[in-house]
């Protein structure tokens, strides 16, 4: 009968402990760094504000759109914005006009 004898390593003991911190440094990188990591959030939090930002002008747009539909409506169009409309869509003035060129937002 044979009896195999081997020297203890240190090593045995060290294993569990490197193992943890292997995994440990595997999930901090993910959680900084992957697909929803922190720098990920960061990106949708910015990308959320540019977004709220230009929804707030378009409905500003849109409102300002709608006063001017309403003028138009209702049965009684308001003089002055049929002559804007019309000079603006025929491209017509008077003799004695000066035009101011605006530019468009």
């Amino acid at each position: 009968m044979a009896t195999r004898q081997r020297k203890n390593s240190n090593l045995h003991r060290l294993f569990i402990p490197i193992f943890c911190l292997t995994l440990s440094a595997y999930f901090y990188y993910h959680s900084t760094t992957g697909k929803y990591g922190l720098e990920s959030h960061k990106q949708t939090v910015e990308r959320s504000l540019e977004l709220q930002f230009k929804l707030a002008s378009l409905q500003s747009e849109r409102e300002e759109l709608e006063n001017r539909v309403l003028l138009l409506k209702n049965g009684s169009i308001e003089r002055d914005m049929l002559d804007e409309q019309a000079r603006f869509n025929l491209n017509l003035l008077h003799e004695d006009e000066i035009v101011i060129m605006r530019i468009a937002n």
